[in-house]
């Protein structure tokens, strides 16, 4: 099981969220995976493209990732929203005249 503070915690929970995480972190993080809002035909190109770079797919289960991420991240689920961190929280502010 993957822990709240690995870079894969954010891939939603599903019976394909390891073979996703297998395939796809090896490479990048997950939130290149969550930011995205890809319609099915996107997923699909999306995916052909990772396995033609690389990506460890496993041929049974194409169909069933690009439908994961068709679904967990598709143009009508809600815009990705990147956790903040303290140091975003609170930017500095630096004003003209003020050091």
């Amino acid at each position: 099981m993957v822990g709240e503070n690995s870079p894969f915690a954010e891939l939603p929970v599903g019976p394909l969220q390891e073979k996703a995480t297998a395939a796809c972190t090896s490479c990048h993080e997950a939130r290149i995976i969550v930011q995205q809002r890809l319609s099915k035909a996107a997923w699909t190109k999306e995916m052909d493209k990772m396995i033609k770079w690389g990506a460890e797919v496993d041929s049974k289960d194409r169909d069933g990732l690009i439908h994961y991420f068709s679904t967990s991240f598709g143009p009508d689920q809600a815009t990705y929203e990147a956790p903040r961190t303290a140091a975003h929280a609170s930017p500095k502010v630096r004003l003209k005249g003020k050091h």
